[in-house]
């Protein structure tokens, strides 16, 4: 029986990773439940008062949403329709 030893070749040297762009900022904070990875937020108006945290929101009032949290509020009629 004969025992063969594989010998390594020189790795190459590591890189660093490149640091990936930080995703853009509003300068409006985003209301409501924080966004997910990947998200976008969305500038909304409302069509109802509404008060969200400790924030009041009257009719034709525009805030920056996550896009589930404006797809809820669509849903129960407080955003207006947008203008297509």
């Amino acid at each position: 029986m004969t025992n063969t030893r594989k010998t390594t070749t020189t790795a190459e040297p590591e890189t660093a990773p490149t640091p990936q762009a930080e995703p853009t900022t509003t300068t409006e904070a985003v209301l409501g439940p924080p966004l997910r990875a990947g998200q976008t937020p969305e500038k909304v108006t409302f069509a109802h008062h509404l008060r969200i945290g400790r924030n009041d929101f009257r009719p034709g009032d525009t805030a920056v949403v996550s896009p589930d949290y404006a797809r809820q509020l669509r849903g129960n009629g407080y955003l207006a329709r947008g203008r297509s």
